[in-house]
């Protein structure tokens, strides 16, 4: 918290008004800040801006004109997901106009123990899981918000000292900081992700490396010890360093951190769990319970409570998220999956045969990543920007059946009928869902609702 703040009279822009702007913006107009909106969709007919415009919000609609610029901003607060290169945000920089994320707003009044996840890929499932252990344990100190889907000044003003602030962190929030701390930071992974946003490899690592850019000797660092890499890039900041790993155990990662042996999972010399107990699918989850264990650990919650909620816990909606059988066939939702990696991940998870569905935007990148882990797909269904060069890849692994479709359901109907008892049907698009869905949630129920309605129209498929 900074005890020097004071937001009045100051004269904020918020770019991008969704559902992190519109809480930025009521935090800011309490605080007497002069806010104007800038949002390019039209807003007309929104109660919530209506409400904000008789408070008097200044709100421009259709464009991000560089006139604006001129009337003297203090600091910029943008969505997240719009991106630096944009002509407006490249003259607010010439400008030295500071551009923040929600994040950064919420560090300057929070009052609890922020407890940052980030990672290319698992950081939902550790948060989710974080959260609820920690809730199990205290369930009136724990607070969920971030990239999750809840906007952290939403939540901000109900976090008192002592509790715990749960949050996913993505790389586009946390390029938007400048004095964010979190006393707990965990790092899943970093992999290449988000390069049309990021431009490079190095400025997307960078962003994730905000996480700890303020960190201080009695904080923590929770990593993944098994990415050799991560140490590297983490051993400038202050903090006490806590591994997790489940294959690179050492000496090191027992006396500090948490991770598997003889298919247990233990923290230091602290039996948790056997990793039979974790019910969700992969070894990949296997990490994300470590993770999660390390930070229920340091946080005092006893081993009891911890392998109470892996016992129950179930996972998150699409991410690898089972849809059940049917007639021996198993179903998949594996919508989160937005790049190569992550679709790794899933068709690594896997050991009977595969029956494929990806497809998405085309950023520009390729797909013969994940040539060498195709090995148990049988079919693929391909559909949207990418799917000829998705067939491509799938061509070079020597799969002979390919599909090029013009959408999803078309892709989810044929394989529904293709595949057979003891097979995987598994949508793992390695895509964004931007051309021809809003988010990967809603193509994700959309793959949940085909097949739920596949099976009432042929119940004896």
């Amino acid at each position: 918290m900074l005890a020097d703040l004071n937001l009045q009279d100051k004269h904020v822009l918020v770019l991008g008004y969704a559902r992190s702007g519109r809480s930025v913006a009521e935090y800011l107009l309490a605080q007497g800040a002069k806010v104007t909106i800038n949002e390019k969709k039209d807003l007309s007919g929104d109660p919530s801006i209506e409400s904000l415009v008789k408070q008097g919000v200044q709100v421009i609609c259709g464009d991000h004109p560089l006139s604006l610029l001129d009337q003297g901003f203090d600091f910029i607060v943008k969505n997240p997901g719009i991106p630096y290169q944009i002509p407006f945000l490249q003259q607010a920089q010439q400008q030295q106009i500071p551009i923040y994320t929600d994040i950064e707003i919420a560090s300057w009044i929070n009052k609890g123990d922020i407890i940052g996840i980030t990672g290319s890929n698992g950081k939902t499932t550790i948060t989710q899981l974080v959260y609820e252990i920690l809730k199990a344990d205290k369930p009136k100190q724990t607070h969920l918000a971030g990239n999750i889907g809840i906007p952290i000044m939403s939540q901000i003003d109900q976090v008192k000292e002592g509790d715990a602030l749960v949050c996913e962190l993505s790389s586009f929030q946390l390029q938007g900081t400048a004095k964010f701390r979190a006393e707990i930071a965990v790092f899943a992974n970093i992999y290449s992700a988000h390069l049309d946003y990021h431009e490079t490899r190095a400025n997307y690592i960078q962003a994730k490396l905000n996480l700890v850019r303020n960190s201080r000797p009695e904080d923590v660092i929770i990593y993944n010890y098994d990415q050799e890499e991560l140490a590297d890039w983490l051993s400038p900041f202050a903090g006490q360093k806590v591994p997790f790993a489940s294959s690179r155990v050492d000496d090191f990662v027992r006396q500090n951190g948490a991770y598997i042996d003889h298919s247990q999972l233990y923290f230091r010399d602290q039996w948790i769990c056997d990793v039979a107990d974790i019910q969700i699918p992969g070894q990949h989850n296997v990490m994300n319970v470590l993770a999660a264990v390390a930070v229920a650990i340091i946080r005092s919650v006893e081993p009891k409570t911890i392998r109470q909620v892996i016992l129950s816990y179930q996972g998150m909606p699409h991410r690898i998220q089972p849809l059940g059988e049917f007639h021996g066939r198993k179903f998949f939702n594996d919508s989160k999956a937005t790049n190569t990696v992550a679709t790794i991940t899933a068709l690594k998870s896997f050991d009977q045969p595969i029956h494929y569905i990806g497809g998405g935007l085309d950023r520009g990148n390729g797909f013969d990543d994940l040539i060498e882990h195709l090995s148990y797909v049988k079919a693929a269904y391909l559909y949207g920007q990418t799917k000829e060069k998705l067939a491509d890849t799938m061509n070079k692994a020597g799969i002979e059946s390919v599909h090029l479709l013009d959408d999803l359901y078309q892709a989810v109907e044929l394989a529904y009928h293709a595949a057979k008892a003891g097979e995987v049907v598994l949508f793992s698009p390695a895509c964004a869902s931007w051309d021809q869905f809003d988010n990967f949630e809603q193509r994700g129920d959309l793959f949940v609702e085909t097949v739920h309605a596949l099976q009432e129209k042929y119940p004896y498929a």
